[in-house]
């Protein structure tokens, strides 16, 4: 899963002080997948991965009740984002890895085309290859989680 998230909350991951990252709607992962994290303006950049540990879905409310001492964000700012929604998913991450050199998103349209998602989306084999062509960080830490999936 390849998932963008601002600066801020990646870092957050990625130090482990942010263990839940929520969103507007359903998310369908099992556990154990890896998540591939992509900084937002101004990083504009994969900065890192970790792992669904599990996810939560349910009412926004549901959601907040559950993990909001997990999320790294206030209750302003959660339900500022989550105003109108009527679904919510709290995704719980585990085994973040920091990538020792940041993949910029010109190397990532470099090696292919590549549309960061506004939210997140479901990578394929292709894509992997791909993503990890563009940066030796992204296909070593690929290689441990996924070595099927990375060749070369």
């Amino acid at each position: 899963m390849l998932l963008s998230v601002h600066p801020r909350f990646a870092n957050a991951i990625l130090a482990g002080s942010k263990t839940v990252e929520v969103r507007r709607q359903r998310v369908a992962a099992p556990p154990g997948t890896p998540v591939l994290l992509y900084a937002t303006a101004p990083t504009m950049a994969l900065v890192g991965m970790a792992r669904i540990a599990s996810v939560h879905v349910g009412s926004p409310k549901d959601v907040w009740s559950a993990h909001h001492a997990k999320t790294g964000i206030t209750r302003r700012e959660y339900d500022a984002y989550m105003d109108g929604a009527t679904q919510a998913s709290g995704l719980t991450l585990e085994n973040p890895v920091l990538f020792d050199e940041p993949v910029p998103l010109s190397a990532l349209r470099a090696a292919g085309t590549f549309h960061p998602p506004q939210s997140y989306r479901y990578l394929r084999s292709a894509d992997l290859r791909q993503v990890s062509e563009a940066g030796p960080a992204v296909r070593s830490a690929l290689r441990k989680v996924l070595p099927d999936a990375v060749h070369a």
